[in-house]
C-alpha cells in the first residue's frame, strides 16, 4: 500500500504509541513486584491490571500501522522509568499516562486531518484510538486515586 507524506507521520507517530505500550506493559509488571506494604495487594494486582490494558493497546495499535495502514510496527521500547517506592512507581507511572493521553490526542487532532485519505480506515482508526484514549483516562484516575489526589483537573 503506497502512503502519502501525511500516512508516513501518521505511521511513526503510532509507532511511537506503541512504543510506550510495549514499556508501559514491561514497566507495571516490573513495577508490581515492587510493591510491598499496606494495602500491597490491591496495588499489585491494579498494576497488572493495567499491565494487562497495556498490551491490548499494544495490539490495537500493531493492528492499525500494519492492517489499515501498510506500515511495519516497532518492535522497539520507550525507556523505562525506574521506582521503588510505591509512591515513585504510581507518581513515575502517572506522569506517563498523561503524556500518552497527549500524545494520542495529537494523534487523533492528525487522524482527523488525514480522514479522506483513508476513506476505508478512519474509522476503524479512530474507534480504535478513541478506546486507548478512554482507558488511558481511567489508567489516570485510579493513578491519582492511589496516589489520594483528588480529580483531574
Amino acid at each position: 500500500m503506497k502512503t502519502t507524506k501525511v500516512s508516513k507521520q501518521l505511521i511513526d507517530m503510532l509507532n511511537r504509541a506503541l512504543e510506550s505500550e510495549h514499556q508501559a506493559n514491561m514497566q507495571y509488571l516490573s513495577h508490581a513486584e515492587l510493591v510491598d506494604g499496606e494495602n500491597a495487594e490491591a496495588v499489585i494486582a491494579r498494576l497488572k491490571e493495567i499491565a494487562s490494558d497495556e498490551a491490548e493497546h499494544a495490539t490495537k495499535f500493531r493492528e492499525m500501522i500494519g492492517a489499515y495502514l501498510g506500515g511495519t510496527p516497532s518492535m522497539k521500547a520507550a525507556p523505562a522509568k525506574a521506582a521503588k517506592t510505591v509512591k515513585e512507581i504510581l507518581t513515575a507511572n502517572l506522569a506517563d499516562e498523561r503524556e500518552a493521553v497527549e500524545l494520542y490526542g495529537e494523534i487523533m487532532e492528525l487522524l482527523r486531518k488525514e480522514r479522506d485519505n483513508l476513506p476505508y480506515a478512519y474509522m476503524k482508526l479512530e474507534h480504535l484510538l478513541r478506546h486507548v484514549i478512554m482507558d488511558e483516562m481511567e489508567h489516570i484516575t485510579e493513578l491519582k486515586n492511589l496516589l489520594g489526589e483528588g480529580p483531574e483537573d
